[in-house]
């Protein structure tokens, strides 16, 4: 249960670090303001789409490369959340995987 919290809390570090991301970015290179920066961030980091049109090329640009990070950054962000349950779920059933003499993966007891 420990490692779970901790895993836990390190993905909350980095949904509240890339929703900082988001909203410096959408702030300064489209000058919207802080609440609708953090709207547009938050709806793009969980794939939901931009709230606001975008008017300046730098804000195209930033949107662009934020969609794509926030892409990666989500699916990274469920992977270490589940990473402890999917290990206590490996050991529970021994379902871990070591290499053989023969190079080949052989179930462990």
């Amino acid at each position: 249960m420990r490692r779970q919290i901790l895993f836990f809390l390190f993905a909350l570090g980095m949904v509240f670090g890339s929703l900082g991301i988001g909203v410096l970015g959408y702030h300064f290179s489209e000058g919207l303001s802080w609440l609708d920066a953090l709207v547009n961030a938050a709806m793009i980091l969980f794939g939901m789409g931009p709230v606001s049109e975008l008017h300046t090329n730098a804000g195209k640009w930033f949107a662009s490369f934020y969609a794509l990070f926030s892409g990666v950054a989500f699916i990274t962000i469920v992977g270490v959340t589940f990473a402890p349950l999917f290990h206590r779920f490996l050991h529970r059933f021994h379902l871990e995987m070591e290499e053989g003499p023969s190079g080949k993966g052989k179930r462990s007891k």
